[in-house]
């Protein structure tokens, strides 16, 4: 199933609904061997998925170079390639903190012109490609930064020392089609909304089952202006899979309640938990992709088929009726 997205300067971008979040490629939590990276984008491609996302975080540089060396030879223009700017790999102690075995390397934050543009130039070469489609702005948001005054001092930093001016020079250039931010947090997307032009978001965690607060916040904004949604953590990082962790981190008794309370819901409704997660996020009109994560082949197949079980209609109802799920969250039509 594929979403065809305008951006702002008129190209259209055609998603695949159910795009790769290769977080895991980074050997998120445990080393994952260059085979079994090798196989699970394999299966990713057979099975359709055509949008693509990395990061320089991932594993300080692996993931680029994994994704990469297995979309390199393929055709480019069947497939979507975001990444993202914000930080710097130099030379020093790791500090990748949930990536374990990574390239001697340490991350450093710098949203400048020269930054971006580094940033950008860099992950092109760990990709081993001429262009990548997306350039997201990387975590300008409040966990990573101390606070809401460290969110809006990076954000600053972006507009202020011309990394915006970067990202617009090349969205005009045609170096890239489109640019945004991409984040755990809907508040530094509005802010960005005030500021400039983004194309996309893409927001981890805060639109699921668990939370939709950016229905009376971020997403009227995003409608008026024409941006869309990419969906990351439609898990909520594992807690709407039947894993202990929520924003990677144990997840805190009321949140795993309301976990458990949907979850009984759905099984009394013949439905897993995880399909009625990852079909929500992608009913949502703004969303152009969903891009779970995968460690796997055997998870690609599984992500396949969760987005296309069956979901009766009596099943979001009662959602909603016992107030799990907001009156006003758009739901998948009935099959």
């Amino acid at each position: 199933m594929r979403r065809t997205f305008v951006t702002r300067r008129g190209k259209a971008l055609d998603f695949s609904v159910l795009g790769f979040g290769s977080a895991t490629f980074g050997n998120l939590g445990r080393v994952f061997s260059e085979e079994e990276c090798d196989a699970t984008m394999a299966r990713a491609w057979d099975a359709g998925l055509r949008t693509f996302d990395t990061a320089p975080l991932y594993g300080l540089g692996l993931s680029e170079r994994r994704v990469g060396r297995n979309l390199r030879g393929r055709p480019r223009d069947e497939f979507l390639l975001s990444t993202k700017v914000g930080r710097l790999l130099v030379p020093g102690e790791p500090n990748g903190g949930i990536y374990v075995d990574t390239p001697r390397v340490k991350y450093i934050y710098d949203y400048s012109h020269d930054g971006v543009m580094r940033s950008f130039e860099e992950s092109l070469a760990r990709l081993g490609l001429d262009r990548v489609d997306i350039l997201f702005v990387h975590d300008v948001d409040a966990r990573s930064h101390g606070g809401r005054e460290g969110s809006e001092a990076r954000i600053r930093e972006l507009m202020d020392r011309g990394g915006w001016r970067a990202l617009d020079d090349l969205r005009r250039s045609g170096a890239v089609s489109a640019v945004g931010l991409g984040v755990n947090e809907w508040e530094p997307c509005a802010r960005m909304l005030e500021l400039a032009d983004p194309d996309l978001f893409l927001l981890a965690g805060r639109y699921t089952l668990l939370e939709q607060a950016p229905l009376e916040t971020l997403f009227p904004q995003c409608a008026r202006a024409g941006a869309g949604i990419v969906i990351g953590g439609p898990y909520n990082s594992g807690v709407l899979a039947g894993k202990g962790t929520f924003d990677y981190a144990a997840t805190p008794p009321d949140v795993a309640a309301r976990a458990e309370a949907l979850r009984a819901v759905c099984t009394a409704h013949g439905v897993e938990l995880r399909a009625a997660a990852l079909q929500f996020v992608a009913a949502h009109p703004l969303v152009v992709s969903v891009i779970p994560g995968a460690a796997s082949a055997e998870e690609v197949d599984g992500n396949v088929a969760l987005l296309d079980a069956a979901i009766p209609e009596a099943l979001w109802r009662e959602l909603k009726a016992r107030d799990l799920l907001r009156a006003d969250a758009p739901v998948p039509a009935a099959l």
